[in-house]
């Protein structure tokens, strides 16, 4: 199996998700699961195994950070297995980019993993979903640990922000609260480690300009656009993301809730200039992720 090329890609997607494990299971209920279906108005495979994701992404020259989320303390219901991940990232080496995720409420038998999956596994960042796993960014008591490690390994902290179409529908949200995910609590996370790579994931309703701030701020804050069309960005959004922030912008679809082939066809019609159109669909990311050094 070939290595990664990046100068062949058409694009990298920094979050994609790992929906299944080899077993079946997946990391959600079925009512959760159901409901950001019916959210996103999936088309397609919902639940695409790792190799299916992995062909997907091969058919369109394109590489994909893929991850699940562990949120068992809040959800009760156990992760695909982090190395499961990060093994069918290693069999596919030209297009998948393995993240992992933990539930902050591990403790220190998560930082233990953590440092593990890095070590021995070569994950390349983790995957925080606050609303979901439920918990503040910011709480020293509860995910510091864990930030230590990451930073210390030189890997990233993709954070969710904003809305989530998870629990959105269900009665009570599924017990599913959005206060969590204000970036401005990230915020905190970006000052108390100052050499962390962050992720603020999706554009952050109803919190954009927040993240717009925090980006702008911290040098170390990146954002990524999936998770929505592009043709509903807040015109501000996508101000920045031809000017100020051209450089820590990425594109990401949020697969297989919603598609690159859908995204990129909406990318194209915004007025995003033509030299930052390559910085978000790829460059960006393969500087971040290590891939170049340009």
């Amino acid at each position: 199996m070939t290595t990664l090329n990046v100068e062949e890609l058409v694009a990298i997607d920094v979050h994609t998700h790992a929906e299944v494990s080899s077993k079946g299971h997946s990391s959600l209920d079925d009512d959760l699961h159901d409901a950001s279906s019916a959210y996103f108005k999936v088309e397609g495979k919902r639940k695409p195994t790792l190799e299916e994701t992995a062909a997907y992404y091969r058919e369109r020259k394109m590489a994909a950070v893929i991850f699940t989320v562990d949120a068992e303390s809040a959800t009760g219901t156990e992760p695909v297995p982090n190395e499961e991940v990060a093994e069918a990232a290693a069999a596919n080496p030209d297009v998948l980019i393995p993240f992992a995720s933990i539930d902050p409420f591990r403790g220190k038998a998560g930082v233990k993993q953590a440092r593990r999956l890095v070590e021995e596994y070569g994950v390349k960042g983790f995957k925080f979903h606050p609303s979901v796993q439920g918990f503040f960014p910011n709480d020293r008591s509860i995910a510091y640990d864990l930030y230590e490690v990451i930073e210390e390994t030189g890997t990233i902290a993709l954070f969710h922000t904003g809305q989530t179409g998870i629990g959105a529908g269900v009665p009570g949200g599924g017990g599913i609260r959005l206060k969590y995910s204000n970036p401005l609590h990230v915020d905190d996370v970006a000052a108390d480690f100052p050499h962390l790579k962050i992720i603020l994931a999706h554009p952050s309703f109803p919190w954009q300009d927040e993240a717009l701030a925090v980006a702008t701020h911290k040098p170390g804050v990146h954002i990524d656009l999936s998770g929505w069309s592009p043709k509903y960005f807040p015109p501000q959004l996508v101000q920045y993301a031809n000017t100020l922030l051209k450089d820590k912008v990425l594109f990401g679809s949020d697969y297989p809730v919603l598609t690159p082939d859908r995204w990129l066809a909406d990318f194209e019609k915004l007025t995003i200039k033509d030299e930052v159109k390559p910085k978000i669909l790829k460059e960006n990311a393969a500087r971040l992720l290590g891939l170049t050094t340009e």
